[in-house]
Parts: C-alpha cells; structure tokens; sequence
C-alpha cells in the first residue's frame, strides 16, 4: 500500500505567541523533527504544508526530500490545509493509496507509531481509518485510505479530520497512543515538557 505522509504546519501558534514550528527540542525545531521522523518510514511522498509566517519556516526544510505546499486560505481553517495537503500529494505521486495526517506540536509521535498504523490498516480491507486513541479522545494522527479523499476534500471552515472519522466509526480501528494527549499549544506547555524531557 502507498501511504504519504501529510504535515499540517500551516496555523500561526496564536496561543502560543510565537511559531511553535520554530520551537527548539534538543537544538532541533519541531518542524524538522517531524518531517525527519516521516522521513524515517517507508512513506511516499512527505508533504509539508505551510501558511502562517511561511517565510520563516521554509528555511528549516531546504534540501529535505519532501514537497512543501503553501496554503495562502490557512485562516479559513485546518480544512483549507487538508485539501491542500491531499492536492499536494496528488500531484507528488498519483498512485497514492492512502495518507497519514501529522502536526507538529507532538513530540511524542514516532516511527513506530507510524508504522503500526500502516501495519492495522493493511490488516483488513474493511479498515477505511485509523485514528489514535488518549485520554477518551480520538484524533491524529490519523491515517485515511483513498476511498475518503472526498469526504476530506469537502471539508469547510476549521472542521478536522475528525469530522470524517466520526461519520465512519464501524470503518475506523484505533491504536493506543496515550502519549498523544500531550500537544504543545501555549508557551508554558512548551517549557514544561522541555523541562520533563531533559530530566528523564
């Protein structure tokens, strides 16, 4: 199964007061540590979408084997950067079979994780979905096969992938991520999670 990876690092971190893709872990921003971990699977291809402060973060992805869309609609809401995303891929590879949804506020997302997702969603064709589960939440990543682009690209204003998972339950299988309730959205999330990383 082809499986791309797309990046939603469009928004403009209003909560947290700066470019939360620009914030550093271990000297490394969290754009390029996401898009180094998608780097790490077997997924093709790798797209990046920006908006927001675009001209700041580009920088970070240069000689990256990876597409970087710009989303200039990024404040009409995270459906615009789903399209564009899909669109993005699309035009990256037309076999695409299916696309895993990432951001770039959790840290704790890895390689395996991503490929345990693979793994669930090859397992049985009935599986149109497969979401994370943590903390009585389902969300991203979230990996949808081809046969729900549509549903996605007809997504409208700030409405998220989740949308379509809800609409397609019996469709979705979840994989235990209880790591995922931890999203860096304000500046003291951010330090606080720099400060347990560095003392474990």
């Amino acid at each position: 199964m082809n499986v791309g990876i797309i990046i939603l690092a469009a928004g403009a971190s209003s909560r947290m007061g700066a470019p939360k893709q620009l914030l550093l872990i271990d000297g490394k921003t969290l754009i390029r540590r996401v898009c180094e971990t998608a780097m790490d699977t077997t997924c093709f291809p790798i797209v990046t979408v920006l908006g927001a402060n675009r001209n700041i973060i580009k920088p970070e992805l240069e000689r990256m084997p990876i597409t970087v869309i710009d989303n200039p609609q990024w404040e009409k809401g995270m459906s615009s950067s789903i399209k564009m995303g899909l669109v993005g891929a699309y035009m990256t590879i037309k076999e695409i079979e299916a696309a895993i949804f990432l951001t770039v506020d959790m840290p704790y997302v890895n390689v395996e994780l991503i490929n345990n997702m693979i793994k669930k969603a090859k397992s049985d064709t009935n599986i149109e979905i497969v979401a994370c589960k943590y903390e009585n939440q389902i969300g991203i990543p979230v990996l949808f096969k081809r046969s729900l682009f549509n549903d996605l690209l007809e997504l409208t204003g700030d409405e998220g992938a989740k949308k379509v998972v809800m609409r397609n339950k019996e469709k979705t299988a979840l994989i235990d991520f209880p790591e995922g309730k931890l999203d860096l959205d304000t500046i003291d999330e951010y330090r606080k999670f720099v400060s347990n990383y560095h003392s474990n």
